[in-house]
C-alpha cells in the first residue's frame, strides 16, 4: 500500500468515527430533550387531575355556568390531546406550536372558570373547592418548572444541530429543529 493510500484510509476512518460521534451526540441530546419533555407531560397530567376534580366540585353549584365548565373540560382535553402528540415526536417545532396554542386556550378557559370562583366567595371557602384550588395553585409551578426545563433542552439540541460541520448531516439522519414552549 502505498502512502497515498494509507493517508485516504486514515482520512475515510476519521470522517466515519467523526459521523458517528456527532450521530451519537445528537440522539443523546434528542433522548434528554425526550426527557425534559417527560417532566412536562407528568406536570400535566397532574394538573389535568385538578380540573376534573375542580369541574366535578363545581357542576352543581354553579349550573348556570355550564358554559365555562365544559369549556375548561374541552380545553383540557385539547391540551392532552397536543401533550400525547408531543411526545411522539418531541423534537418537531411544529407540534411544539400546537402544545403551546392548546396551553394558551386552557389557560384562558382557567382563568374564566377562576373568575367566577371568585365571584361566588362561599364556593371558595368549601373545603373540598379549596383544596382543589391550592393544589392548582401548587402546581402550576411546577409546569413552569419543566417548561423551563425542556426549553433548556431544546436550545441546546437546536445549537447543536446548527454548529459546523454537524448541520452538514442534520438532513442526511433526519434531524430537526426542536420548538420552545
Amino acid at each position: 500500500m502505498s502512502g497515498e493510500q494509507i493517508a485516504a484510509l486514515l482520512a475515510a476512518a476519521v470522517a466515519v468515527f467523526w459521523v458517528l460521534g456527532a450521530y451519537n451526540r445528537l440522539v443523546a441530546q434528542r433522548n434528554d430533550l425526550g426527557q425534559a419533555w417527560a417532566k412536562v407531560e407528568e406536570a400535566q397530567r397532574q394538573r389535568g387531575a385538578s380540573i376534573t376534580l375542580l369541574v366535578t366540585a363545581l357542576r352543581e353549584p354553579l349550573a348556570a355556568e355550564h358554559g365555562a365548565l365544559d369549556a375548561l373540560l374541552s380545553a383540557q382535553g385539547a391540551s392532552t390531546q397536543a401533550t400525547s402528540t408531543m411526545a411522539s415526536r418531541v423534537a418537531a417545532e411544529g407540534t411544539a406550536a400546537s402544545w403551546v396554542a392548546a396551553e394558551g386556550a386552557l389557560t384562558a378557559a382557567a382563568s374564566r372558570v377562576f373568575a367566577l370562583l371568585e365571584q361566588h366567595a362561599e364556593l371558595r371557602t368549601q373545603e373540598t373547592v379549596a383544596g382543589i384550588v391550592r393544589a392548582w395553585h401548587e402546581r402550576e409551578p411546577r409546569l413552569a418548572f419543566a417548561r423551563q426545563l425542556f426549553n433548556e433542552a431544546a436550545q441546546t439540541y437546536n445549537a447543536a444541530l446548527a454548529q459546523f460541520p454537524t448541520r452538514l448531516l442534520v438532513r442526511l439522519f433526519g434531524f430537526g429543529p426542536a420548538g420552545r414552549l
